[in-house]
């Protein structure tokens, strides 16, 4: 019995090397006779496609919607790729033909090895995590001089909370400065970047995903931008699609209800009106997921299985896609959803379903690589059937990381408090003050004590004009006062031991002065008595 592999991370170049591991492995091999002789271990060129079609419908990676015609399609790229040669060992020039034309294996290996992805230098240019302290995400202009970096003292400290330890009272309420426009769009890119790295459950986005080719602009656009119906409205009308391709479309999808009364229909109308749809998207320069993405999307083939963290997926993808790009996809899957559960479309094809024609005409307008890939068709059409099927969830916008951005954004535009003393610009007019728990200043005092504490104890260990006898006094000192901040900088007695200086040990006399060679001879002892 075959085994159908399946893998939730594999790549297009695993997927060929897996198929092929499959298709040689399972193949039944027999004698044949061709021109009066006999072939041993060989086989037809219609015995091929009928087990590999068969494999490949079976297959997780691939599904029923795999035609015969793409299985031959992809035995012509074996015999191209010396996968197989014909009985007399040609390959690369020839065709091969659905037919009894004797085929066989080559005793070579044809696996491909496996690309290694380059890694970057260092992780510079990746979009790192936002910190909620954080709000200057983009580097300063090079005309502006960079702000001192400031450190923090226990006197410093002491002026900026001075109202919880209780010396001051007085206080002013100022605002942050506003959030520019490519903070924002910088914002979204990374928390988006990160949101996608985490559905995808992937340790890292290298080799997947190339922050210099995703726009935070585009992700804003696709967000915010949006008619009623959810479709992107595009900013400059040149970059749409043309009109008679948009007339087209909706002829065909509100069939026989066209919105053009004026337009004559005759028998085959319905076809024609699907070529010229066919005709516009096949002439794109590149797929609809751009070539950039292409890797992004084929790791989601993988998640297929389980439809939520899939449709999750694809909304965090289909944000990074160009609006003109979204747009266009958007509409198409609208359209071919519509064409396949319309009862009153006449049949686009004398051989196949309407369903499956969809599939086969816009899968590879849909999903491509910039490399030629032997299995880029059957990737594509594995999932252009499922973002079909799924096409009024796939782009909306998840709302777990809409939430997540606003929260972000809301406390970076937060009020905050100017202490009297204290080196914080202001220039906005007091607001209002929160009220707040009794308890939270007494709180505060006891978590913002422990600063200064922990700037006591390491100066009175750096101190190395100190006695060690003293310095040893003043630590149990200290430790007896503050515990908890002695215990955490001492967790262990290791650690303590490395810092404290040592006890100097009292003098021992050594065990020969009290040795002898020759027992001890009894003597006797004189009493004197004095008056």
């Amino acid at each position: 019995v075959m085994m159908i592999l399946y893998n939730p991370n594999m790549c297009p170049f695993t997927q060929w090397n897996e198929t092929i591991k499959l298709f040689r492995g399972g193949l039944p091999l027999r004698r044949h006779w061709a021109h009066f002789r006999c072939y041993d271990w060989s086989f037809t060129g219609s015995e091929a496609v009928d087990y590999l079609h068969e494999l490949l419908r079976r297959n997780n990676n691939f599904g029923p919607e795999v035609t015969r015609y793409q299985t031959l399609q992809l035995l012509r790229k074996f015999l191209k790729a010396h996968v197989i040669e014909d009985i007399k060992g040609r390959h690369g020039t020839e065709n091969f033909e659905d037919s009894g034309q004797l085929y066989r294996f080559p005793t070579l290996s044809p696996l491909k090895s496996f690309p290694a992805r380059p890694l970057l230098k260092d992780g510079g240019d990746l979009p790192r995590l936002i910190r909620w302290d954080d709000y200057e995400e983009l580097p300063q202009s090079e005309n502006v001089a960079p702000q001192k970096t400031r450190v923090m003292t226990s006197d410093l400290w002491n002026k900026r909370h001075s109202v919880a330890i209780g010396d001051v009272h007085e206080c002013k309420l100022i605002r942050r400065k506003e959030i520019s426009v490519k903070q924002v769009d910088h914002i979204w890119k990374s928390m988006t970047a990160a949101h996608l790295q985490r559905v995808l459950g992937l340790v890292s986005l290298d080799g997947v995903l190339n922050p210099a080719h995703v726009s935070g602009k585009h992700i804003v656009h696709n967000v915010f931008s949006v008619n009623k119906s959810g479709v992107v409205v595009l900013e400059n009308k040149a970059e749409d699609m043309p009109y008679w391709v948009v007339s087209a479309m909706k002829c065909l999808a509100s069939w026989p209800n066209c919105s053009d009364s004026r337009q004559q229909l005759y028998p085959g109308f319905e076809r024609d009106v699907l070529r010229t749809v066919g005709d516009y998207f096949q002439r794109l320069k590149e797929p609809l997921l751009t070539f950039h993405l292409y890797e992004v999307f084929v790791n989601i083939l993988g998640l297929l299985q389980d439809r939520e963290v899939a449709t999750e997926a694809l909304q965090v993808s289909c944000l990074l896609l160009p609006p003109p790009n979204r747009r266009r996809l958007q509409l198409l899957l609208r359209l071919m959803a519509r064409v396949c559960q319309n009862p009153q479309l006449p049949p686009l094809n004398d051989f196949i379903s309407t369903r499956t024609l969809m599939v086969q005409m816009f899968s590879h307008c849909v999903l491509g690589s910039g490399d030629e890939m032997d299995l880029d068709e059957l990737l594509a059409t594995k999932l252009v059937t499922f973002m079909m099927e799924h096409q009024s969830t796939i782009f909306l916008v998840p709302a777990k990381l809409r939430r997540q951005v606003e929260e972000h954004l809301s406390h970076l535009k937060r009020v905050q408090i100017k202490y009297a003393g204290s080196d914080t610009d202001f220039s906005a007019s007091p607001a209002f003050c929160k009220q707040i728990r009794r308890a939270e200043p007494e709180e505060q005092k006891v978590v913002g004590t422990r600063v200064p504490l922990h700037e006591l104890l390491e100066g009175l260990i750096a101190d190395k004009e100190l006695p060690a006898k003293d310095k040893r006094k003043r630590m149990k000192q200290f430790q007896r006062s503050y515990p908890d901040v002695y215990r955490k900088r001492f967790p262990t007695e290791e650690s303590e031991a490395a810092v404290i200086p040592e006890k100097a040990p009292r003098f021992k006399p050594p065990l020969s002065l009290f040795s002898f060679k020759k027992p001890l001879q009894p003597f006797q002892r004189s009493w004197s008595f004095r008056a």
